[in-house]
């Protein structure tokens, strides 16, 4: 299957992020920093320009300072954005160990970073907290019970920052993986695309190989003629463009559905859903990756 990579596209969807003064210069949420970092560092490598290189490091900058804690990173920089994801804090990881291939001290942060949230949200034999009180005191009561995914993000952000110094902690995440993986079904959206993203890593285990192919066979069912995956299951009409560009990334991931990721990129080129998602950050920046995956790719950086 071919990888997207329009860097056309990418090139003018930022400048204009920029101008709207959406994104890089907007205000900060962990998510989608994130996958800015990757793309950043994805230009980089494509372009061989060192301008991205230092853009990612400012931003992983500005991050830390308006989001970092004592120990992790709020979720965003709005009022309503407060506490900690667990899978949020996975995906930083995976941008720090991305940008450590350039600048090693950035993938000793994210080792770091892993070494001082784990305690808090794992609880060995059980699952990983969902969300977290900013200051990891406890979960956060509103939003008590263990991620489904969870698990799976820090064990594969675990053991691509530094299997050695994380060994400890990647053997929660793999034990809680194990336990999981036989049932889990996942059926909405985003959660596809993002267990598909987190199977091309280790593919030949027991738990992608599963995930995988339940994966694939769930986005059957989700497939809309018109051109998207909705939501989940007997929702045909809802359908969000970030969710779809996440789908779109997993698919690259694993080499499927190259017909229907073209189709979503040409739909959600005209689509507009009349809500704060047409100028949201996470709706342009996972259009970006989307169409220039690069690092987020296991073999096609």
């Amino acid at each position: 299957m071919a990888v997207c990579s329009n860097i056309g596209y990418v090139l003018d969807r930022l400048a204009w992020m920029r101008a709207e003064r959406i994104w890089p210069n907007g205000l900060r949420y962990l998510w989608t920093d994130a996958f800015g970092v990757v793309l950043l560092v994805s230009l980089h490598a494509t372009l061989k320009d060192p301008q991205y290189l230092e853009q990612a490091r400012a931003l992983v900058a500005e991050v830390e300072r308006v989001l970092g804690r004592p120990r992790g990173l709020r979720i965003g920089e709005a009022p309503d954005r407060g506490g900690q994801y667990y899978h949020y804090l996975a995906m930083w990881m995976y941008a720090l160990s991305v940008l450590g291939r350039y600048v090693p001290e950035y993938t000793a942060r994210g080792t770091q970073l892993a070494r001082d949230v784990h305690a808090a949200f794992v609880v060995p034999a059980h699952g990983v907290w969902w969300k977290m009180r900013e200051d990891l005191s406890g979960p956060d009561p509103d939003f008590a019970g263990f991620g489904a995914l969870d698990a799976f993000d820090g064990y594969v952000s675990y053991r691509l920052l530094d299997e050695a110094a994380l060994a400890p902690q990647i053997a929660d995440m793999r034990q809680l993986t194990e336990r999981s993986y036989p049932d889990l079904l996942i059926n909405q959206d985003l959660g596809i695309g993002m267990m598909l993203w987190m199977t091309q890593f280790f593919p030949h285990e027991n738990w992608a190989v599963t995930q995988r192919n339940r994966c694939l066979r769930m986005l059957d069912r989700l497939w809309v003629d018109e051109g998207y995956f909705c939501r989940g299951p007997g929702l045909p009409e809802v359908k969000f463009a970030f969710t779809n560009y996440g789908v779109a990334i997993g698919l690259q991931a694993v080499g499927a559905m190259s017909g229907r990721v073209d189709r979503l990129h040409s739909f959600f080129e005209g689509y507009r859903s009349g809500d704060e998602y047409d100028r949201e950050a996470i709706t342009h920046v996972m259009a970006c990756s989307s169409h220039l995956p690069g690092y987020l790719l296991r073999d096609k950086a």
